[in-house]
């Protein structure tokens, strides 16, 4: 069972309680957005495995008495099995997230803040080790193509596609569109990803 660190709305700690009472009290918790990049500019999504779209390069809660670097890491490693030293990710943002959902006729009330972070990644498609529950793989895509991409709505980006066959990754080149991305309802593609893909351009420019 999974045990969360939850906070007052002015975020003085109150102690731990189960991911499932957090979400069904609305206690307020850290959650972690994860990022990969490469000093030529590109950036890491996942492709998820429930919607096929793509999302964060990985993302999750951040558990009791667990740093939000240390969640980094650990998601990182759960969801697409790369070992990295998180200890430099540099801070994009933090976002207040606010919802209230039924999931599987539950009610969940989610009251978060979704800590976003960059980290560079200097391997290879042989690195990769995907959790298929969750991941089917990652794109990369050049971070100013994908802004230029949300700003308009409309058109294709190069991307490169990495999954797993036969136990082997491989990789396909081909061309993604503003409805690939994954964006929830009453968000729009470009405000959802708009600081983290300027955050990645400002420091692969430097």
């Amino acid at each position: 069972m999974e045990y969360l660190d939850y906070y007052d709305e002015d975020w003085n700690y109150l102690g731990y309680k189960s991911r499932d009472e957090v979400h069904k009290e609305g206690l307020w918790h850290n959650t972690v957005h994860c990022w990969l990049y490469e000093k030529d500019g590109s950036i890491y999504f996942q492709i998820r495995s429930d919607s096929h779209k793509f999302y964060t390069t990985a993302s999750g809660h951040v558990l009791k008495g667990e740093t939000i670097k240390e969640a980094f890491r650990r998601e990182i490693k759960e969801e697409i099995g790369l070992d990295i030293d998180s200890s430099d990710a540099t801070l994009v943002n933090i976002d207040v997230w606010k919802m209230d959902k039924l999931k599987n006729a539950v009610l969940i009330k989610d009251r978060a803040k979704a800590n976003i972070y960059i980290d560079l990644f200097e391997g290879n498609i042989n690195s990769f080790n995907f959790d298929p529950k969750e991941v089917l793989g990652v794109v990369k895509v050049k971070a100013d193509e994908a802004l230029n991409l949300f700003r308009s709505g409309s058109g294709k980006i190069k991307a490169e596609i990495i999954t797993t066959k036969d136990n082997k990754n491989i990789k396909e080149n081909k061309m993604v569109s503003i409805d690939d991305f994954l964006v929830m309802k009453d968000e729009n593609a470009y405000d959802k990803y708009k600081d983290v893909l300027n955050k990645v351009i400002e420091v692969t420019k430097q």
